[in-house]
């Protein structure tokens, strides 16, 4: 097992993410051995659930006439109009059954706010509003983390750079996460979080 002070923080591995589900990503399901294996390394391990309301301002659902991967403004700034996923207490929203959850001590629940996306463990989209993320794992001693998960290019790639931003070690294990790739977003991901100082490992 690793040092106390790593930990693992495993984003998004939720049914609507996997195949089949409303917002797939492709191979989402195959990291998922992956993922499970790395859980017996670190002392600390952490899950990110996305859980909206059904009413959320991020769903083009929910803009007559907008389609789905559109983008709008948000008062915090643009916005990507998702199809409706990972609504609160749905099929969609649960871990993929084959996600080993057991193992992790904590589980954050982003995007229950109606009025703002949140695709980072840290923070909102404001880059304002906190999750809690950072103050537990200073309490637990945690200075270097690592990420897995779903999708590279948005919730893990805003999870890694907040995480450089706070002052931590941060790596993406990109061998053990599946992308989107909206419009070079993947490539796009790659380089800001080079540039922020993440290690990214296959």
């Amino acid at each position: 097992m690793r040092h106390q002070s790593e930990a693992l923080i495993v984003i998004d591995v939720q049914n609507d993410f996997c195949p089949g589900g409303a917002l797939a990503v492709a191979g989402g399901d195959e990291i998922i051995p992956r993922i499970n294996a790395l859980m017996a390394d670190f002392a600390t391990i952490v899950l990110t659930q996305d859980w909206h309301p059904s009413e959320h301002a991020s769903f083009a659902a929910n803009h007559p006439g907008a389609e789905p991967f559109s983008l709008t403004t948000m008062p915090y700034g643009p916005q990507v109009l998702w199809p409706v996923h990972c609504v609160q207490g749905n099929h969609g929203a649960e871990f993929h059954k084959e996600l080993q959850t057991d193992a992790a001590q904590l589980i954050i629940r982003k995007g229950f706010r109606k009025q703002i996306d949140s695709y980072s463990a840290f923070f909102e989209n404001d880059h304002a509003t906190s999750t809690g993320l950072e103050g537990y794992l200073r309490s637990r001693g945690v200075t270097s983390v690592t990420f897995v998960g779903l999708a590279t290019d948005y919730c893990v790639a805003y999870s890694a750079l907040d995480a450089a931003r706070l002052g931590f070690d941060a790596t993406v294990l990109l061998g053990a996460c599946r992308g989107i790739d909206l419009n070079n977003s993947l490539a796009e991901a790659k380089d800001q979080m080079l540039a922020a100082g993440v290690n990214l490992l296959d």
